[in-house]
């Protein structure tokens, strides 16, 4: 059959596309949305969690592949949900903005890439996907803001309330998809069980789009349905061909939109015969450290969920030029010091640095056409100088508390769950995969949405940034 549009995925950048899509379109569109993975009910996981080990996630990809890819580089890990909603399952919610500079890195700091548009292009689209998101927010914020966040900020921490008094608006309530109040969602339990919240507090595209635009007599859906391929002709994207019920199929349209991860978007071209060079180049995600701060005579507690708050303090500024910014995240899980009468007597962080995309990481084909390998060699120098400069003024940056002793990770986490770059967006196909709106240089009927898109890997989590773009990139397709 023919369709007016093809949707790879439904995760939050293709949910996102479709649900504009949707609303400026006639109602006799026909959408195909093709899902690799299966839905699996909320509750369904719930029940099937109460049968694993504490914190084990179920339906979560390992980090090493498995049977999804091979990976070239056991230590570095890439976690993701194969399944309906995508790591909207699994995600822990956190919403903060990008700050405006992390657009035009190369202009004002002399590294990496400038993005081909600019904070004030997505603003806009960064308080529509608030709004869908129902995120609880601060009323001050290092980053401008037309309009205020549609929940409440989190309630704050002891130690996160002496922060704030040093840092103001640099260190603020984080903005998060975990409801601060009963709305749209059930509030916030500060369980810490945010990968699979127990009482739907948090945004997913199962409780926020299954009802509405998977539901939709325009849209038709296929589980287990795995792309391989894309069918072109002079430049055009005339089919997909996919795999379901152990049976090559295909279908074909007039639009296309991959929205799988970044991974899989880069196979998929790269087994359509993109011949770019930037296909599949520069992976990329954020590294992340951890730090314990014992404290004296003093108990961190308080704060209404599991990361309290942002920290920008280590973020933007000249420091760029020579080393990688920095977001803090307070964290508010279950954690005690191990000495009696001081059990609360500490405070968490973790360090979440910006990184310069490598060519080097990459993506790319296997003689399987369903996996795809992956090759990450390694995070930049600018990682490892924002890293230094962060222990040797550790003790400065955080005199606001009363610090006996700080324990740093020696090592970065193996992944902070967020896969990016491999298509990155730019003016011209010299420099890049796809243009401002998300198009691809070459075939100008598909759009390449999510992380990939990224040409710079910022310290904030991408997933509000990927969303806000899907929007717009339906917005001016359509």
């Amino acid at each position: 059959m023919h369709y007016n549009l093809i949707v790879v995925g439904t995760g939050f950048a293709s949910s996102f596309f479709l649900k504009k899509f949707l609303e400026k379109s006639n109602a006799n569109v026909r959408v195909l949305v093709l899902e690799r993975g299966e839905f699996i009910p909320h509750q369904k996981r719930l029940q099937e969690a109460r049968s694993r080990p504490l914190g084990k996630v179920s339906y979560v990809s390992g980090g090493n592949g498995g049977s999804t890819f091979k990976n070239n580089n056991p230590e570095k890990s890439w976690i993701f949900d194969p399944s309906f909603g995508g790591s909207s399952n699994c995600w822990t919610g956190c919403t903060p903005r990008f700050m405006p500079n992390d657009f035009e890195l190369k202009t004002k700091y002399n590294v990496g890439e400038d993005w081909p548009l600019k904070y004030s292009d997505i603003e806009s689209y960064y308080g529509e996907t608030e709004e869908i998101m129902s995120i609880s927010g601060p009323d001050k914020t290092p980053y401008p803001m037309s309009k205020k966040y549609p929940q409440p900020a989190h309630e704050l921490s002891t130690v996160d309330k002496l922060l704030q008094r040093e840092y103001d608006e640099l260190y603020i309530s984080q903005p998060t998809a975990r409801s601060s109040i009963s709305n749209k969602r059930n509030k916030c339990c500060t369980s810490a069980i945010c990968h699979l919240c127990p009482v739907e507090a948090k945004f997913t595209i199962e409780n926020g789009f299954k009802s509405s635009i998977y539901s939709d007599p325009r849209v038709e859906v296929i589980y287990q349905a795995q792309v391989i391929q894309l069918d072109t002709q002079n430049n055009v994207i005339r089919a997909v061909q996919y795999r379901n019920d152990n049976q090559d199929k295909k279908a074909t349209a007039d639009l296309f939109a991959l929205g799988a991860n970044a991974i899989f978007n880069a196979h998929i071209l790269l087994n359509s015969g993109d011949t770019n060079i930037h296909t599949g180049r520069n992976l990329s995600e954020q590294v992340g450290y951890y730090g314990y701060f014992d404290l004296k005579d003093f108990q961190n507690v308080g704060g209404s969920s599991i990361i309290t708050a942002n920290g920008f303090m280590l973020y933007d500024g000249a420091h760029r030029s020579d080393r990688a910014a920095c977001i803090v995240e307070s964290h508010n899980d279950v954690f005690i010091r191990y000495e009696q009468g001081k059990w609360r007597n500490i405070a968490k962080f973790k360090f979440v640095f910006e990184d310069i995309p490598q060519a080097g990481n990459k993506v790319e084909k296997s003689p399987d056409p369903l996996i795809p390998q992956v090759t990450y060699v390694a995070h930049s120098d600018y990682v490892a100088k924002g890293y230094d400069y962060l222990k040797n003024n550790i003790n400065k940056i955080f005199g606001a508390l009363p610090i006996e002793n700080v324990y740093l990770d020696d090592k970065y986490q193996p992944s902070e769950a967020h896969i990016l770059g491999t298509t990155r967006m730019s003016k011209d196909a010299s420099t890049g995969v796809i243009d401002p709106n998300l198009i691809h240089h070459q075939y100008r009927n598909l759009a390449v949405l999510g992380g990939s898109s990224f040409p710079t890997i910022t310290p904030s989590n991408p997933t509000l940034t990927l969303a806000a773009l899907s929007l717009r990139a339906a917005d001016k397709l359509v």
